[in-house]
């Protein structure tokens, strides 16, 4: 595979891991904060609905996970692809 080739497949990936992790974050916290919340009012967490918790506590804890796999994901296809540090 030439440069250009390998260098353009690098990118492709990472662009894939981006919307993966920017759907994941819009359905959080858009999704089971706003949208289905109504859905989700007859579960209790923490003494409130879970469309609640989601929208103030589940929608950050779920985006510092999303930090976590994102560097995780990335060192491991830098190594793939031979542009790791």
């Amino acid at each position: 595979m030439s440069d250009r080739q390998s260098s353009n497949a690098y990118w492709q990936a990472n662009l894939k891991l981006i919307w993966l992790c920017m759907i994941i974050w819009a359905l959080v916290s858009y999704g089971f904060g706003i949208v289905l919340r109504p859905l989700l009012a007859g579960i209790s967490v923490g003494g409130t609905d879970l469309g609640f918790w989601f929208a103030q506590q589940g929608s950050i804890l779920v985006f510092i996970v999303l930090i976590f796999f994102y560097a995780w994901r990335m060192n491991k296809m830098d190594a793939e692809h031979g542009v790791e540090e």
